[in-house]
């Protein structure tokens, strides 16, 4: 498998391979690119969640292609986690607390603004 099919098929890993690269150096204390990842992605799911439940007609095999699939790749967990770790390591620990509440309420925040956003659209 080329690059090429390995860019198509995973664009949203890219993307938050590329935030990371974008955004970390602005504050290395809190990893930005992982933290900016996870809020769009949380906004997106929240969208995409407002989107299936509208239409029921689609199929829950979609839902979970587009939602766990694509939008999965996106969010992640585990970057989050081994650098909430890698604070607490460092005794870093207000900035280990202010980057996993950042992750939580915000992706929290997010996903109920993109549910809001779709309902709102959708009146």
């Amino acid at each position: 498998m080329g690059l090429t099919a390995i860019w198509r098929r995973d664009p949203w890993r890219w993307l938050r391979w590329g935030l990371g690269l974008w955004l970390n150096p602005v504050l290395p204390t809190m990893p930005l690119g992982t933290l900016a990842a996870n809020l769009i992605g949380g906004y997106l799911i929240g969208a995409a969640v407002a989107v299936f439940h509208l239409n029921v007609d689609l199929s829950p095999e979609l839902r979970l292609f587009f939602i766990t699939g694509f939008l999965g790749a996106l969010t992640t967990f585990s970057t989050f986690s081994v650098e909430v770790v890698a604070l607490i390591q460092r005794a870093e620990y207000g900035w280990a607390l202010g980057t996993a509440s950042a992750h939580l309420f915000g992706s929290l925040l997010m996903t109920g603004l993109g549910i809001v956003t779709i309902h709102k659209l959708a009146l």
